[in-house]
């Protein structure tokens, strides 16, 4: 299916910048994980601290869905 055609099926283009938000976010935490696996592998001792950071920013770079959620349901 084409992204044209799934972006033209949404019924209300409010929520449009939320999926975006999702999208981003998704990506951003996999990125997050490659880099910090990546790390750990280089430098197996400083798997805690690694580990420790991950789990912070994965917790931040979600936290920009619930922001466009709450932006959202503000604007409606």
């Amino acid at each position: 299916m084409n992204i044209l055609n799934i972006l033209a099926e949404l019924n209300s283009a409010s929520n449009l910048h939320v999926a975006f938000a999702a999208i981003g976010a998704a990506i951003g935490i996999g990125l997050i994980g490659f880099k910090a696996t990546e790390a750990t592998g280089r430098n197996p001792g400083a798997a805690a601290d690694i580990r420790t950071l991950a789990i912070i920013l994965a917790a931040l770079v979600e936290g920009i869905v619930f922001f466009a959620i709450f932006l959202g349901k503000m604007g409606n």
